[in-house]
């Protein structure tokens, strides 16, 4: 059993994006698992069966860059409030699924991330991609701030991912690309500009892009839709 979660806040994702990661898990997810969708309190969409809709708790933290409101899953209230005593997979809503996941997710580690995804952010992990033991590494969330965020190294701005590397050094990974069947699209291991990596199972879309952007390509077109 595994919960899967995502992040809806502000406009450049909606209902029907999270529609698609639905459908993709249903897909290429034989492991039972839950989908919990995380969003704005004040936002008025309801979702299909099967997409379990909670608040955000830190709704302040959305108003800045660096995706830390989704440092609250390493809370166990947190976790405990929402019933989630199994594995969490947390995916970005601009995630592809392109082949099974099963595999993908048989890890036995307290905390996985994705590696080497990042071309210019010299941070060896990326956030679209994580797994979390509840009740492991709750330090994440309780020793977590603005200013000691701040006080880490980063790039842009300081982020999510950031924190991670500081707060787990060493964690386990999914090296992006052939190794793991997760890729970044456009990023270190891409084959090229239009063309798609057969062995991919997952493939995210880091920074500003989205694959509304490339609906033009068959694979998206193919995988990303309801």
């Amino acid at each position: 059993m595994l919960a899967v979660v995502t992040w809806l806040w502000g406009t450049k994702y909606g209902r029907d994006d999270v529609c698609k990661l639905q459908a993709g898990l249903l897909k290429h997810l034989s492991t039972s698992h839950r989908l919990l969708v995380m969003t704005e309190r004040e936002r008025g969409v309801t979702f299909p069966s099967g997409i379990e809709r909670h608040a955000i708790k830190d709704p302040e933290l959305t108003k800045i860059p660096g995706c830390f409101a989704r440092l609250r899953m390493f809370d166990p209230d947190w976790q405990a409030n929402r019933g989630i005593n199994v594995q969490m997979v947390c995916l970005d809503l601009d995630v592809v699924i392109t082949g099974s996941l099963d595999r993908v997710f048989d890890r036995s580690e307290d905390f996985v991330i994705l590696k080497g995804a990042n071309a210019l952010n010299p941070c060896p992990y990326n956030g679209s991609v994580w797994m979390l033991k509840p009740g492991k590494h709750s330090d994440v969330w309780s020793d977590f701030s603005l200013e000691a965020a701040k006080a880490v190294p980063f790039h842009d701005f300081p982020d999510d991912q950031g924190w991670f590397w500081h707060k787990i050094p060493n964690a386990a990974g999914w090296e992006c690309g052939a190794k793991s069947g997760i890729y970044g699209f456009g990023k270190p291991g891409w084959p090229g500009k239009n063309l798609f990596p057969v062995d991919a199972r997952l493939v995210v879309f880091p920074g500003w892009r989205s694959p509304a952007q490339f609906k033009h390509l068959p694979w998206v077109r193919e995988h990303w839709r309801l």
